[in-house]
């Protein structure tokens, strides 16, 4: 799977920034397959691992309101963990996962629903919903695969926007 890591990695060294990584039911695979490429230290500066509640509103500063409110499986928390993640570790971008990987529901939220999100130098840039099939692995890995591709296809379209602009500067 470190294709996408790779990529990843690649285009954040192409534009001279970092990453920050938020993980609950991902649990460190992220920040884990980043590691496995060589070189990553050049652009992943490190991970919080929140899995417990109130570990994602002291340390990534999600509001308490809205964990009691929606449970820590929503979309919005995802938002909050990876614009925490960014704040905290001081990185260009943030990237959170949040979820439910069995084998019991949580917060009302049936088994393989997961949101993942991106947060970079301008705001927030995606927050995806995934409904998930299989065990507990598979979709730890399925939100890994997914959390890599949605972060490497924003870091792609902004770098191509980007160029556009200098390109019409000259």
């Amino acid at each position: 799977m470190s294709s996408g890591a790779e990529e990843v990695l690649r285009r954040l060294e192409e534009r001279g920034e970092t990453l920050g990584v938020a993980e609950s039911l991902t649990g460190g695979l992220v920040a884990a397959e980043l590691t496995s490429v060589p070189g990553a230290s050049r652009t992943f500066r490190g991970s919080v691992t929140a899995y417990a509640t109130p570990l994602k509103r002291d340390l990534l500063g999600v509001d308490g309101a809205l964990l009691d409110e929606r449970g820590a499986v929503d979309p919005d928390v995802a938002r909050a963990m990876a614009v925490g993640v960014r704040r905290i570790l001081g990185a260009d971008w943030g990237v959170a996962t949040t979820g439910v990987a069995g084998p019991e529901p949580q917060d009302g939220k049936p088994v393989g629903t997961v949101f993942v999100a991106v947060a970079g130098p301008d705001g927030v840039r995606k927050v995806a919903g995934l409904r998930l099939n299989g065990g507990r692995a598979d979709i730890r890995t399925e939100s890994v695969r997914t959390l890599l591709e949605l972060l490497s296809g924003e870091l792609g379209e902004n770098a191509r926007a980007q160029d556009t602009e200098q390109i019409g500067g000259n």
